[in-house]
């Protein structure tokens, strides 16, 4: 990447500390997004944290504002950001009032320093409760101060009242100079009941400001007014909203409750949240906290619900009329087992999915609702572009539906991994893919049990997707023949970007069942010998050299290190 002149001079100015003292002071605000973004590229946290808490835009974007491929921000940077936030709150130089941390987080492992989703938002609470804990105290000294003036008022009235009767009793003149001196008097009492405007700073300006209002309209006179007048106060001191992505698992319930549920300076806004191993009621008492306009997404895994405990969830997420994804990871919904009350608790979930009438992604991982697509889907309003289906044991039924549904000529994801495909489930695939060629740019088939037949008679139908950028087929039982003839499919279809293969069964050692398993497939161990997955590269190779597509069509086997990326970004 070729940087600008002016991303070359912010990388040199922000790399010596030393002499911040000198260009903080002078440099105009348009210059502020390029220095802090060297600041973030160039690892220079104590540079963030100056500018952050001098910013002078009433907006901060961080998380989003990163391009494709650029590295997250390092976790010293990311601490030394949200340290100025709560410094600035009482800086008169910063007019921060927005600040945007989605996206913010890395949940790349192999990205060194990086601070991932779960450590991002206990970082972020602990900021918000920090701020929150400082205007407290500064509250309570504000209420300490006034009332050591109003005692120092009372003792200057009575001050006052005794002078005026020592002058009554003496000569006009005396009489003169003690209204004078009342006067003074009176006005420096005045002075120290209400400080002018400029004195009163930080994050207390309009607690002040609406304080003087209130006591001069004599609206302070009783115990429930000033109750009202102490909320009012906490409203008004709300100095800069955060939006973030929050991840909430059962060591972080608490705080992340607590952040969302007391007032403060800083107002944390949610726009994904994602939880893991918490209850139902638990899940329940969150998405209550959170302000219903900013919800766009809830991502829910590896938590015990059943079927009662996400027919509860449901209706309980119809007020964010924004949200358009939905997520439920190994909830424990296993209906292959028949259990009293299923149906009824069947249908709530049925009217739950109904209520929300923006979805547009649908993931429904290793839920086990053999039969029940139809009911689940069909109380959607309006149609969804990406369905995540995996380890959901589908039945040909649940196929034909899907084929047929509103659904299918608006996917653009479709993930059917793990669920096993025969001979009475390929009419309606192909029929489904028939049915979304013009849209579908990224499907999964992984571990669905397809073979060199059953493979052959569905590549006809992936031939005619125009729009698929990625296709991945790995944990299939295919031969080497079998792979060369869906690479030369894949080849043939001019927007595909990704095609993930799996390892043809030459590959493996001796001993595999004629149809193997994916779990099978995935733990069979390889041959040592690598002359066979040479010449699988090398006939691969080949494919798409005669295609033309070598450079732009990225090939793989690689399980763990492939980039999803790629099915985004040419």
């Amino acid at each position: 990447m070729v940087l600008s002149l002016v991303n070359l001079c912010a990388r040199e100015v922000v790399s010596d500390h030393s002499s911040s003292q000198f260009w903080l002071s002078c440099v105009p605000r348009e210059l502020y997004r390029a220095l802090l973004d060297a600041a973030f590229t160039h690892c220079r946290p104590l540079a963030v944290g100056e500018l952050v808490q001098r910013w002078p835009e009433r907006k901060l974007t961080v998380g989003d504002s990163r391009k494709a491929g650029e590295c997250p921000p390092n976790r010293l940077c990311v601490q030394a950001l949200l340290l100025a936030v709560v410094r600035g709150l009482t800086d008169n130089r910063c007019c921060l009032q927005m600040l945007d941390l989605s996206g913010l987080q890395c949940e790349n492992g192999k990205v060194e320093d990086s601070m991932g989703g779960w450590s991002l938002s206990v970082a972020l609470c602990s900021m918000v409760l920090q701020a929150r804990s400082a205007a407290s105290r500064a509250h309570r000294r504000d209420g300490e101060r006034e009332r050591k003036r109003g005692l120092e008022a009372e003792r200057d009235r009575g001050i006052i009242k005794r002078d005026r009767g020592k002058v009554g009793c003496g000569n006009s003149g005396e009489g003169s100079q003690g209204g004078h001196r009342v006067e003074k008097m009176e006005c420096r009492t005045n002075e120290r009941m209400f400080p002018g405007d400029e004195s009163v700073k930080g994050v207390r300006r309009r607690m002040e400001i609406q304080r003087r209002k209130t006591l001069s309209e004599g609206k302070s006179n009783t115990s429930s007014n000033n109750s009202n007048l102490c909320d009012q106060d906490w409203d008004e001191v709300v100095m800069v909203h955060v939006r973030a992505d929050l991840f909430v698992n059962s060591r972080s319930w608490e705080r992340v409750r607590d952040a969302l549920s007391q007032p403060g300076p800083l107002w944390l806004h949610c726009r994904y949240l994602r939880v893991e191993e918490l209850s139902a009621p638990s899940i329940a008492s969150l998405l209550g906290l959170l302000p219903p306009q900013d919800l766009l997404g809830v991502d829910i895994r590896y938590s015990s619900l059943g079927v009662s405990g996400l027919a509860m969830l449901l209706p309980l997420l119809a007020p964010f009329l924004q949200l358009h994804s939905l997520r439920l990871h190994y909830c424990n919904l296993d209906l292959q087992r028949t259990q009293p009350g299923q149906q009824g608790a069947l249908q709530d979930m049925s009217k739950g999915l109904g209520s929300l009438k923006r979805l547009k992604r649908l993931c429904l991982t290793a839920l086990r609702l053999p039969g029940h697509l139809r009911l689940l889907l069909s109380s959607l309003s309006q149609p969804l572009e990406v369905l995540e289906l995996p380890y959901l044991c589908l039945t040909s039924t649940d196929l034909a539906y899907l084929s047929c549904s509103q659904h299918a000529p608006f996917l653009r994801e479709l993930d059917l991994s793990e669920n096993w495909l025969d001979e009475s489930s390929l009419p309606s695939l192909r029929r489904l893919l028939a049915q979304a060629e013009s849209s579908l740019c990224q499907l999964s088939l992984c571990g669905c049990g397809l073979s060199d037949t059953l493979l052959g008679a569905l590549l006809p139908s992936l031939s005619c997707c125009r729009a698929l950028r990625s296709l991945r087929l790995a944990l299939n039982p295919l031969s080497r023949m079998g792979l060369l003839s869906l690479a030369r499919t894949a080849a043939g279809i001019p927007s595909l970007r990704l095609l993930l293969y799996p390892n043809p069964l030459e590959e493996y050692e001796p001993g595999l069942p004629a149809l193997p398993s994916s779990a099978q497939l995935l733990d069979w161990p390889l041959l040592e010998e690598s002359e066979s997955r040479d010449l699988t590269l090398r006939l691969l190779d080949e494919v798409l050299n005669l295609r033309g597509r070598s450079q732009d069509l990225l090939v793989t086997s690689d399980l763990l290190n492939y980039s999803p990326d790629l099915t985004v970004h040419d």
